[in-house]
């Protein structure tokens, strides 16, 4: 085995956490190795297939930079208000409070590394502020930014196993193309993402037939690092069965598809393969519910789900792809050519569904209080009737993004053995980490979690390593 020696740090993962992690460390001068175990041209993990953070606007000025927020009052508190409420109040307080209170300094500093933002919401029905960004282009200015500050990315090397002496971490032991490496190291950040691209463990954690379930992001996260961090002495936490599970185009590819949007499914109805509704469409805005309907529509017959709408709300809906609307002059005659197996029971269904509205004036940028009345399943929010055709309607499936189990850490980004006691010179960030999402997941929070605590965890390291450990 050949050893890499003389790193003061060592970041696994090359995701939005693993790149913060080592832009922060290379701006304290730290000596930087980022193992990243896809090819250099598929680097960036989910990352590179996302396209927004949540953030705290009153908390980020970004106006300095040349950006405004669209909404520029939403605040720490209302952020964790939004944590707790989708989490069920299950989230882990300290977690939870710190991506809040930090994502503002955050998102300005990733600015000032060379990330563009752009402002104008996607679609109608945000409620909260974001910053929309490019994938490519984040990933790319990110690993530059680093790099000319002298940090090293070794790509097709993947982490395998943590390295001890004297019971604090030494390095790591990896596999590249020319086999088994050591990487010394005087602290090490594992920010390698989460489980969910391997079919195996889709299958353990989510049940038989979820090896079939498309994955949005990158097929390399397969889990290694969490397990790496366990294999450790590192603490399993989290909701394993749980994950951000999206409504995505039913075209998708079977991984890297990245959003794959069809926005505006809260404003219509949702059918499934017998003709039934199956879940309240305006029980909340999209970024509030599109993260727990994807493994809704995974259970229904033949894993699918179609979105129909009339010609009144065309404005409001978005679907960027590789499927396209089907559009007739009746609903059965759109669900038909859809592939529903059971359009004429959908058109009844739809005649039911208008029969018990009454809408008010339609509000599409919150909750309008627009309900059914008298029906099993009411529609709580944008309860308008579809009666103007043509009707248009669209195929969707679930796609997984991430899963909810991890490594224990705590807000200072330290991986916590099964005692509760921090693991010397051992940080986690990211996906790799659990405890904060559960049940459900308020979108744009992942890329907030994973830049927030892969900061945090380079400065963490670099305390520990000037301390000499």
């Amino acid at each position: 085995m050949d050893a890499v020696n003389d790193q003061r740090l060592v970041v696994v993962g090359c995701g939005i956490a693993g790149l913060s992690a080592a832009n922060r460390a290379a701006e304290l001068g730290m000596d930087v190795t980022v193992l990243e175990k896809s090819p250099k041209e598929k680097r960036g993990g989910h990352t590179w297939h996302s396209e927004s953070f949540r953030v705290a606007s009153t908390e980020a000025d970004l106006e300095q930079y040349g950006y405004e927020f669209d909404i520029n009052d939403y605040s720490p508190d209302d952020f964790y208000a939004d944590i707790m409420k989708q989490t069920n109040g299950r989230a882990d307080d300290d977690l939870a409070r710190t991506i809040v209170d930090e994502i503002g300094p955050t998102v300005e500093w990733l600015t000032e590394r060379g990330v563009e933002w752009d402002m104008e919401p996607l679609n109608s029905g945000y409620t909260v502020a974001r910053t929309f960004f490019d994938g490519e282009q984040l990933v790319s200015a990110l690993v530059e930014a680093a790099e000319e500050e002298g940090a090293t990315f070794e790509y097709r090397t993947e982490a395998r196993e943590l390295v001890f002496e004297d019971g604090e971490v030494a390095g790591v032991r990896a596999r590249n193309d020319d086999g088994e490496v050591e990487f010394k190291a005087d602290a090490v950040i594992v920010a390698a993402g989460g489980y969910e691209s391997s079919e195996e463990k889709r299958t353990r954690y989510y049940g038989s037939d979820y090896d079939a379930m498309k994955v949005r992001g990158s097929r390399y996260n397969t889990g290694e690092g969490i397990e790496m961090v366990l294999d450790a002495g590192g603490r399993a936490t989290g909701q394993w069965g749980g994950a951000h599970m999206a409504l995505i185009d039913s075209e998708a590819p079977d991984y890297e598809g990245g959003a794959n949007r069809v926005d505006g499914y809260q404003y219509g109805l949702l059918i499934n393969n017998d003709g039934e509704r199956f879940f309240d469409e305006g029980e909340d805005a999209r970024a509030h519910t599109y993260a727990k309907l994807g493994r809704l529509i995974f259970e229904e017959p033949g894993h699918e789900a179609y979105i129909l709408i009339d010609d009144s709300l065309t404005e409001h809906m978005r679907a960027t792809g590789p499927g396209d609307w089907v559009t007739g002059d009746t609903v059965e005659g759109v669900l038909e050519e859809l592939g529903c197996e059971s359009p004429a029971e959908g058109a009844e269904t739809v005649e039911e569904f208008n029969a018990a509205t009454d809408p008010g004036e339609f509000d599409p940028d919150s909750l309008d209080g627009n309900r059914t009345e008298g029906l099993e399943l009411e529609k709580t929010n944008w309860a308008l009737p579809l009666e103007e055709p043509p009707y248009h309607g669209y195929r969707v499936t679930g796609g997984i993004t991430f899963g909810f189990g991890g490594a224990a850490t705590d807000e200072r980004a330290r991986a916590l053995d099964t005692i509760g006691r921090p693991i010397p010179g051992l940080y986690v960030a990211g996906n790799t980490t659990g405890g904060l999402f559960f049940d459900n997941y308020p979108g744009g929070t992942g890329l907030a979690n994973g830049a927030v605590f892969g900061r945090i965890a380079a400065e963490e390291s670099a305390e520990y390593v000037e301390e000499g450990r």
